[in-house]
């Protein structure tokens, strides 16, 4: 897929859907994750024949990232489908044999806590104590309980008050605290237990939500992420195989690899054009340049952006001449974005119990913290907890912790062998089992460093609302009366979907929604072309 050769205008190229004006537009994909592979399928399917996907890395898939090992796949990021019911990433994988052995515990009603399966939670202290079943029931019917409320801001149009500032964390903190503090029953040993594992589940809380910290999530649009009805399900052969069908039908030379844009240069004048393309074959007239970091320079009349948010806050005012408008640069500063990475951990014999699925870690000397923010050397106490992969005959001995926030980026900064070392001693201190091997094995994802991804999805921190998904979203140039060719700049991507940011169904339906505005585009054009007035 290296090939990058900008086709010629034919203007004896016919289309099936009569999409023709003058020629065939051309079309540039940034990103060839779910969004860009989603909107390139849907233009190559009606009609458009000049569409070019510029990839800045090596491989395809974006933020999914499957590894195979042995029989198993192991997800370096996008794992679960979320919900059945409509969602389009669900129906391609179920038409396409993809769930035909996903196992029950791959397959989970109601909400999913990271890779919670059968079996129990094993809730183990600092001091190698494992916290009774009873008293984790109890404390998760109260949490569980709260994030109920946590969801009624937004679905119920509730007023936020001050105290909470408008933070699903510092509102969770305080109610929660307050009902285990007025609990007549409990012993003040009982009470700071639960207090510990209030800390463990917003830690929890904060990789699923791929913020920092719960305080920067933002209480009055918390309920608007809608989840999609039905189970949530894990693809056995990798979610990989989702990008894979999504490229399927894309010709090789249509995406071009480790091909990375510098600057997308917009509303760009034809003198302009004339200097850059002086001395070349490059056709005239299109109204976009992409100037990519290998110093090629590619004209176009529509660029589709997929990059994600994290890429989009770093780079956003060296990657679009003129400079983006104000409110879509206030989008991006406003809507949130961090990093949760998964370490895996191989065994070659399990030393946890068969009935554990995960093992999570409770600081008792975090009961009383407002906010958990720990020195760089202390970055491993933000690992929340290790889940036991299911079944054993497929994945064999293996463990996935969860970590996220500024911790997650510098364990990134570590090597294999100094985080196999930490997780090694967390494991055997939480446990109170001093003989806990080191793993054979160890793999971890690194969203964060990646410089073409910087962080793992988004989300609406304080400050923020589902109007900025949307300003994100909107097309350039805004201003329907100007003589500028319209949808020069369109944008795709998970963080562009007001209901289903974050998500991998979020990405997809961006995408085509954003080929469907091109082709609604050129149909319309086509019309107006070919009726005549009534004179």
């Amino acid at each position: 897929m290296q090939s990058c050769e900008i086709s010629s205008d034919s203007t004896d190229d016919p289309l099936s859907s009569g999409l023709r004006t003058h020629r065939q537009p051309r079309i540039v994909v940034i990103g060839a994750g779910l969004a860009g592979l989603a909107a390139t399928k849907i233009l190559l399917e009606n009609g458009f024949t000049d569409v070019r996907v510029l990839e800045a890395s090596d491989h395809i898939g974006g933020r999914v990232q499957s590894f195979q090992h042995g029989k198993a796949t192991l997800e370096l990021g996008a794992t679960w489908i979320h919900g059945a019911n409509g969602n389009p990433v669900y129906h391609l994988a179920e038409d396409n044999g993809l769930l035909e052995h996903t196992t029950d515990g791959e397959r989970s009603v109601g909400r999913i806590s990271l890779y919670t399966k059968n079996g129990v939670a094993h809730y183990q202290t600092n001091s190698g104590k494992r916290i009774p079943k009873d008293l984790v029931e109890e404390f998760s019917d109260l949490y569980n309980e709260v994030y109920e409320l946590t969801q009624e801001f937004f679905q119920n149009g509730k007023p936020v008050c001050a105290e909470s500032q408008n933070s699903v964390g510092v509102f969770t903190r305080d109610v929660v605290r307050k009902k285990i503090m007025l609990d007549p029953d409990d012993s003040e040993s009982t009470k700071k237990l639960k207090l510990s594992m209030l800390q463990q589940y917003l830690k929890v809380e904060s990789c699923e939500s791929s913020s920092a910290s719960m305080d920067e999530v933002s209480l009055s649009e918390f309920g608007e992420w809608t989840e999609i009805p039905g189970a949530h399900h894990v693809i056995p052969g990798g979610f990989m195989k989702i990008v894979e069908l999504l490229a399927q039908d894309i010709p090789s030379r249509t995406i071009c690899l480790s091909k990375p844009v510098r600057c997308i240069h917009w509303n760009f004048s034809a003198q302009q054009q004339e200097e850059i393309a002086r001395g070349s074959n490059t056709n005239q007239g299109h109204p976009v340049c992409v100037e990519c970091e290998d110093e090629e320079w590619i004209t176009a009349d529509h660029v589709i952006v997929t990059a994600s948010l994290g890429v989009l806050k770093e780079s956003h005012e060296a990657m679009f001449s003129p400079s983006l408008p104000e409110d879509k640069v206030l989008a991006i500063e406003k809507l949130g974005i961090s990093t949760t990475d998964k370490i895996f951990l191989e065994y070659a014999e399990p030393f946890w119990s068969p009935e554990c699925n995960s093992i999570q870690f409770v600081w008792e000397d975090e009961a009383q913290l407002e906010q958990l923010v720990y020195p760089e050397e202390l970055w491993y106490k933000k690992i929340c907890s290790f889940d036991v992969l299911y079944p054993p005959e497929r994945y064999g001995y293996m463990l996935s912790g969860w970590i996220c926030g500024q911790e997650a980026l510098l364990m990134e900064r570590c090597d294999d062998e100094l985080v196999a070392e930490i997780c090694t001693e967390l494991l055997r201190r939480f446990t109170g089992n001093p003989n806990i091997p080191k793993p054979r094995r160890i793999l971890r994802s690194s969203w964060g460093s990646n410089p073409y991804i910087r962080g793992s999805y988004s989300f609406t921190r304080v400050g923020s609302n589902g109007g900025d998904f949307e300003r994100l979203a909107m097309p350039l140039p805004y201003a329907k009366s100007t003589k500028a060719p319209p949808l020069q700049v369109l944008f795709a991507g998970e963080a562009t979907h007001r209901k289903y940011y974050s998500t991998t169904h979020g990405a997809l339906l961006s995408g085509q929604r954003e080929a469907t505005r091109l082709i609604e585009m050129y149909q319309d054009l086509h019309s107006a072309e070919t009726t005549k007035p009534n004179l």
